[in-house]
Formats: structure tokens, C-alpha cells, sequence
């Protein structure tokens, strides 16, 4: 990621990223653009938005790929999930952003991986409506599932594949949603 120096309010932003060929995050009145991905990458997160639109159609809710912003009001940032999926009626009034997902989905890259994990975790803990954050590893057959309990804690749940590997399943708690690995990573080439 490349920062930008000037201080831009969040309607600033959203104007130059509508004029704007390269895609940017929003981090409290910077912007930091971003960088391509990976084959292996994409095609995880492709695939992913493959089966949970079929999974979602006629239920209400919207599954969104890289190119939608989640907008998380709390800490003044705009980021750019792999994959996410809003339920909720209040983020059809908005066409460049959803400030309500249900379910946050990064792909992991090398070099975005310990933000992914950290601060950006944090700062999606703030949405309310956030239920689920999942991270998918481009290394190995590894999804790690964050689930909000009752109490408002976060859990950890792994999923990878282990004598079976055809048949080993994940689990979307938040959407309802149960696939085998084998179709998340279906084409994918794992990087060394």
C-alpha cells in the first residue's frame, strides 16, 4: 500500500474513488492504495462469491465482492472486503458502500495478512451487525471462521482438510451457508 499525505474527509474520498483507476482504503482521513492480488487470490475469493450468491439469492441479502466498500463509521475507515454479504435493508440506500455486513471476508496475501489479522479485525469489530469475519489462507487449505458468541466475544473456528480432503466441509454460521473446501479452492494453485 502507498499512503497519501493529504487529509481528505470521507465525502472527498468517495469522489476520488469515483474518478479513480486504482482502488484505495480509507484510514482516517488518508488513503492508502492498494495493490494487485494474487491468481490463487482471486480465484479463492471468485469462488467463494460464486456459491454464496446462489446460496443468498431470494433471501434478501447481497453478497458483495472486492470492489464494494464496507464502510465502518466508528473509526472513520472505508476498506475493501474480498468478499461480504449484507442483509440488511439500510445498505441498499447506499450504491458505493454497505455499512451493515453480516459476514467479512478477507483472502489472505503475504503482504497484507498480520493488518488482516489485526488492526483491520479490530476495526470491523466495531460494526454491530458484523457476525462473522473469516479469513481464507492462499498457502494452504485453511479457513478460519470468527464468530461473534452471545456475549459478544469472538471465536475462533479452523477449518482444513484432514484424511478427507474431498468431502471436508466449512461452515457460515452467520448466513447459514456449509460448502467442502474442495469447492473454495477449486483451480487454486497454493502459494509456496
Amino acid at each position: 500500500m502507498i499512503a497519501s499525505p493529504q487529509y481528505l474527509t470521507p465525502e472527498d474520498y468517495l469522489q476520488l474513488e469515483a474518478e479513480s483507476p486504482v482502488k484505495h482504503e480509507y484510514f482516517d482521513g488518508r488513503v492508502f492504495a492498494m495493490a494487485g492480488a494474487s491468481d490463487g487470490h482471486v480465484t479463492i475469493a471468485g469462488n467463494l462469491f460464486a456459491l454464496l450468491r446462489s446460496h443468498v439469492r431470494g433471501t434478501g441479502c447481497r453478497v458483495y465482492i472486492s470492489d464494494m466498500r464496507a464502510r465502518i463509521e466508528a473509526c472513520n475507515r472505508f476498506f475493501y472486503p474480498d468478499v461480504m454479504v449484507t442483509c440488511d435493508p439500510r445498505d441498499q440506500e447506499t450504491a458505493g458502500y454497505k455499512r451493515f455486513p453480516k459476514l467479512v471476508v478477507e483472502v489472505l496475501s503475504e503482504s497484507t495478512e498480520a493488518f488482516d489479522r489485526g488492526d483491520k479485525f479490530a476495526d470491523y469489530q466495531s460494526l454491530e451487525s458484523l457476525e462473522e469475519y473469516v479469513l481464507i489462507n492462499t498457502r494452504h487449505q485453511r479457513v478460519e471462521c470468527f464468530r461473534r458468541n452471545q456475549a459478544g466475544l469472538w471465536v475462533l473456528q479452523y477449518y482444513r482438510p484432514e484424511a478427507t480432503p474431498e468431502t471436508a466441509t466449512f461452515c457460515l454460521e452467520s448466513i447459514g451457508f456449509t460448502d467442502t473446501i474442495a469447492a473454495l479452492y477449486e483451480d487454486v494453485m497454493l502459494e509456496p
